[in-house]
């Protein structure tokens, strides 16, 4: 399975206890739904994950018992590993304004004049929110634009382009010259 072919729902954390339950964080819109997607992979679809339960533990976190797992080694041995889904087994966005983190890699990144930026090659989350990653259209080292209203206040994935507005404190691509 090809990474452009799978989204990412979720990470396993640490164990949860001695019987094998482990914390689980969700990229989902309601965090509890990623139990309800059916078995999950890696990032290299090499392993399948059945989560049998799920439920809140504070905030941001759910704590999960996953089939095969049954005591804090098991657990342990999973820490870090990323789930993810095959993007044909999602359902497609309601409308326009709806698209899925991956479908923004590829996509042409632009000013509002149209002049290009370049290439968004991924989209990275540091704990602070999503940034988007842009390959310079004349090479060099990568661009990161946080993905928010104001820096990128138009997103076309029909029309294969973000439009970027560069926050004050980054330089903005020189507009050519006409």
């Amino acid at each position: 399975m090809a990474a452009k072919n799978l989204v990412l729902l979720g990470r396993f954390g640490a164990p949860h206890g001695v019987r094998g339950e482990m914390r689980l964080q969700s990229y989902t819109g309601d965090p509890l739904a990623i139990g309800s997607y059916g078995p999950l992979t890696d990032k290299n679809g090499a392993r399948t994950f059945k989560l049998l339960s799920v439920r809140p533990q504070g905030k941001d976190m759910l704590v999960a018992r996953v089939e095969g797992v049954a005591d804090r080694m098991a657990a342990e041995r999973l820490t870090g590993v990323e789930l993810f889904i095959a993007r044909e087994n999602l359902p497609a966005p309601e409308d326009e304004d709806e698209f899925y983190l991956t479908d923004l890699v590829g996509l042409r990144a632009e000013t509002r004049a149209g002049a290009e930026i370049g290439t968004v090659i991924a989209v990275r989350n540091f704990g602070a929110g999503e940034i988007l990653e842009v390959a310079p259209a004349g090479g060099g080292e990568t661009l990161m634009f946080p993905f928010t209203r104001a820096v990128a206040p138009i997103v076309s994935v029909s029309e294969g382009r973000v439009v970027i507005e560069p926050p004050a404190e980054i330089e903005a691509p020189e507009e050519p010259q006409g």
